[in-house]
């Protein structure tokens, strides 16, 4: 099983890699599931695209920026249609002025993958379009590693 891990990155501290790197370990260690991490993938695409200073771009060469980021765009959403089995997201506020992991929900709810939700914002702020998209939503990482247990273990 592959589980793809979805949040913030632009607007996150450390580009959400702390919580991508747990997960990570855990799904390993606890179910022997690999993961897509885009935060790592992201990396890769800069390295290989000599795209290094790319977040500049955005002000001194837009369109430079803009076809840099499409790359980006279309990797991650091939891997939420094509590659993965599942997705974990996390839903807090490094989300709200971005727009990738809205997109990878949408598209995994369209592809019938399983979406589950860790919400950090108050349910009253959490957005009905991705509530709806999700499978499960969890207050925490411990409910859902509970819920991936019973889902997942054999």
């Amino acid at each position: 099983m592959i589980a793809y891990l979805s949040g913030g990155m632009e607007n996150a501290k450390n580009e959400g890699a702390d919580w991508r790197n747990e997960m990570r370990t855990w799904l390993k260690e606890n179910l022997g599931h690999d993961v897509i991490d885009p935060v790592l993938e992201s990396e890769k695409m800069v390295i290989s695209n000599d795209a290094e200073n790319y977040r500049d771009w955005k002000t001194t060469d837009p369109q430079k920026f803009k076809k840099f980021v499409r790359i980006l765009i279309n990797q991650d959403l091939r891997a939420v249609i094509g590659k993965a089995d599942y997705l974990i997201v996390l839903w807090d506020e490094s989300i709200l002025y971005g727009g990738g992991t809205h997109g990878e929900v949408t598209m995994a709810y369209w592809v019938d993958r399983p979406v589950f939700l860790i919400n950090q914002l108050p349910v009253d702020k959490l957005s009905a379009w991705i509530s709806s998209c999700s499978t499960e939503t969890f207050d925490s990482f411990d409910a859902l590693k509970d819920a991936l247990l019973k889902e997942y273990k054999k």
